[in-house]
C-alpha cells in the first residue's frame, strides 16, 4: 500500500511525509520533558532527529506504521501516526503530537480526523486506538474532538521514572456515525 504524498484538512492543513528539512521542528517538539517521553529515545540534536524521520521513514516503508509531518504554509506543526497496523484484525495505534507554538490551536484534532479517515478508506483499518495519561486533559480533548470515544481506563499502565500513570483507552471504529457523511 503505497499512502499519497499529501492528506488534507478542511482547516487547511495538509498532512505529509516527514523531510530531513523538518529536523529543527522535530528537535522543538522534543525540547520539553512532556513530549520527549514520547520519543522512546533522547531527540536532543539534529543527527538524532534525523534518524527519528529515518525511523518514520522506514516504518512506512514496510507498511507497519505511517507517521504524517501536520504542515501550515510548508511548516511542520505536529506529528500524527498510526503504528502497529495489523491487517489481521484491521486495527491501529494513533499517536499524536505537536509544537508547543501550535498547542490549544485545533492541529492535533485536525490531523488526527484526516489520517482516521485515510487509515479507514484507504488503508482498510476497521478498529483505531489511542490512549493519554488521565492527568493529561489536553489530549483527551484532541481525542474527543477527532471522534474517538473513551472505553475505559488502564491502571498503572505507563511507568516514567519512578511514578506509574493510568491511561485512558479511547476508540474510533470505519462503522461509527462520526464517519458518516
Amino acid at each position: 500500500m503505497t499512502p499519497p504524498p499529501e492528506l488534507r484538512t478542511p482547516e487547511g492543513l495538509s498532512l505529509r511525509p516527514w523531510r530531513p528539512s523538518d529536523a529543527p521542528a522535530v528537535l522543538r517538539a522534543f525540547t520539553p520533558a512532556e513530549t520527549a517521553r514520547q520519543a522512546g529515545r533522547p531527540v536532543t540534536n539534529r543527527a538524532e532527529a534525523l534518524e527519528w524521520i529515518a525511523e518514520r521513514d522506514a516504518a512506512r516503508t514496510a507498511g507497519t506504521g505511517y507517521a504524517w509531518a501536520v504542515v501550515r504554509d510548508g511548516a511542520a506543526l505536529g506529528c500524527v501516526a498510526v503504528t502497529a497496523v495489523n491487517h489481521v484484525h484491521d486495527t491501529g495505534w494513533i499517536s499524536y503530537w505537536t509544537t508547543e507554538a501550535a498547542r490549544g490551536a485545533g492541529v492535533a484534532a485536525a490531523g488526527v480526523r484526516a489520517l482516521a479517515r485515510w487509515a479507514f478508506d484507504d488503508l482498510g483499518l476497521y478498529r483505531l486506538e489511542l490512549g493519554h495519561r488521565t492527568n493529561n486533559p489536553a489530549s483527551c480533548a484532541v481525542a474527543r474532538r477527532a471522534g474517538f470515544a473513551a472505553e475505559g481506563i488502564e491502571r498503572g499502565k505507563l511507568r516514567y521514572g519512578d511514578t506509574r500513570y493510568d491511561v485512558e483507552r479511547h476508540a474510533r471504529l470505519a462503522a461509527d456515525s462520526v464517519n458518516i457523511g
